[in-house]
């Protein structure tokens, strides 16, 4: 029998909306309340997302943010800093001990990730893993480089003509994978590194070149527009597939939106924006 998780289509929010309500569906499955969930989702305003861990001060042109009316909001995950702007935001949380879920972090992103190129597949891509091979291509994932999300491939992230097509953050809290990600509809590669503090001019330029030879968006691949409706369609059934599971359409109460307004209120805060 196919098990039933639920399935949230939140469309555009604000970024503080978008990270309580991963927390609040994180704190909900770990204490029972419900079940498995994938989410997904957008921005309204676009938005610079930085890692849990990034240094944002030094890193990133908070001025240049503010002028260009782009919202900033400081994730519970990892990782580097990305634009939120056309794109389809995916999220799925499930617990640790599912059975279907691997105990270590890459072989749970190789699982949950397969909804994503199951996905892509049905949009007619030629998706494949990446794998990093050699001791070189993995140093580089301890080491990188750029502030910029989508620089490169991780463990088991999604690449069609060895460009990198979704970039995904996961992390484990109180028994529970929250794992979410991006997947780029269209990119303004310029706007988006105007964000970003670079040494000099010459490095930005190197890294931005580095960048595009790395990443690309979903219609910079496509001879037709692919609208964000026919993404949705299309992971809809490649997280179904791929998991094995029947997504079950699922409204928030009352109750819960409250929460996670309540939860909101964190994002919000400076405290924890600067926090690093």
């Amino acid at each position: 029998m196919t098990e039933k998780w639920l399935f949230i289509n939140t469309k555009r929010q604000n970024p503080y909306f978008n990270m309580a309500l991963d927390e609040a569906l994180l704190n909900w499955v770990s204490e029972g309340k419900m079940q498995p969930v994938i989410r997904f989702y957008g921005w309204n305003p676009r938005t610079l997302s930085i890692g849990y861990f990034q240094k944002l001060k030094k890193e990133i042109d908070i001025e240049k943010v503010k002028a260009n009316g782009i919202g900033l909001v400081r994730r519970t995950t990892g990782g580097r800093g990305v634009l939120h702007d056309k794109e389809l935001t995916y999220s799925v949380v499930v617990p640790e001990s599912h059975p279907d879920m691997p105990q270590t972090v890459t072989e749970a992103y190789r699982v949950i990730s397969g909804g994503l190129l199951e996905g892509f597949r049905a949009l007619g891509f030629d998706a494949e893993f990446a794998i990093p091979r050699t001791e070189e291509q993995r140093a580089k994932l301890k080491d990188p480089r750029s502030s910029v999300c989508f620089d490169a491939p991780s463990w088991y992230e999604l690449v069609v003509e060895g460009r990198k097509v979704a970039g995904s953050a996961q992390t484990r809290q109180k028994g529970v994978i929250l794992q979410h990600g991006s997947i780029l509809q269209d990119i303004d590669v310029d706007e988006l590194f105007d964000l970003f503090i670079y040494q000099n001019p010459r490095m930005r330029e190197k890294m931005q070149h580095a960048f595009s030879d790395k990443a690309v968006a979903i219609n910079d691949l496509s001879d037709r527009h692919v609208t964000i409706e026919e993404m949705e369609k299309a992971f809809y059934k490649g997280f179904e597939k791929a998991l094995n599971i029947e997504l079950v359409p699922y409204d928030l109460t009352n109750e819960q939106l409250e929460e996670v307004y309540s939860i909101a209120d964190k994002y919000m805060s400076d405290e924890w924006t600067y926090r690093r």
